[in-house]
């Protein structure tokens, strides 16, 4: 369903998922999954703390599940243990909402809004939503950043209110050069149920524009249960 896009590779093992590079406007790899498993039934059993508690491999251990739903767990637990012996370091976490940014109405900065990844080192993002609702991707060129939209950089210079020179570092600081608008016939792509992504990260190293893409909306009264590194 997502090779129809250009932006998207597909793969079908996870080897191939961190062996295969980024290239031309592909800056979005998925291994494309149908999982078997009941990953609600560990979501109704999981405890929220906060707005995102963290969940842990022993935390998934001391669930009393039925088939299904033990199936679900030993499917994250070897994801969790794939990406962790590949070096990464992967989260678990049970979400309810993520804190919003209102302080200004003509730019938002929290993960709600389309934006880019940033890292000083080599590395990507690696996301896999298991139950709820999935975030969405976009192409590079049906999205504009923020920050070049006339209006919006004007009202960040009068916030800025510094010198010239130093307004470029001023809109890195505040991380506000890190979000996209997107464009009235952009189609955003859905990331789906399942699947392991490794998007696209704005690096030194980095030979591709990096993914844009944005957490979803929740559904009203349902958790979401998401892995992410």
């Amino acid at each position: 369903m997502f090779s129809t896009s250009n932006q998207i590779g597909v793969v079908s093992s996870f080897s191939e998922l961190m062996n295969t590079e980024f290239k031309g406007v592909t800056n979005a790899l998925c291994w494309f999954r149908n999982l078997e498993g009941d990953f609600k039934e560990i979501v109704n059993q999981l405890q929220l703390g906060e707005n995102i508690t963290e969940v842990f491999s022993d935390d998934l251990l001391n669930l009393q599940l039925s088939e299904k739903g033990n199936l679900a767990r030993e499917i994250i637990l070897n994801d969790l243990q794939l990406l962790t012996d590949f070096g990464a370091s992967p989260s678990l976490n049970l979400l309810k909402c993520y804190e919003r940014d209102d302080e200004f109405d003509f730019i938002s900065t929290d993960v709600y809004s389309y934006h880019v990844d940033r890292s000083p080192v080599a590395t990507d993002t690696f996301l896999c939503t298991y139950f709820g609702a999935a975030s969405d991707i976009i192409s590079n060129d049906q999205a504009e950043q923020k920050i070049l939209i006339l209006e919006v950089r004007e009202r960040l210079k009068e916030l800025h209110d510094g010198p010239e020179l130093e307004f470029e570092d001023f809109l890195k600081e505040n991380y506000f050069d890190l979000h996209y608008q997107a464009k009235a016939e952009s189609k955003p792509i859905n990331l789906g149920l399942g699947n392991l992504w490794r998007l696209a990260v704005d690096h030194p190293q980095q030979k591709v524009l990096p993914c844009i893409h944005r957490a979803p909306r929740e559904n009203e009264g349902e958790y979401r249960l998401l892995l992410i590194c």
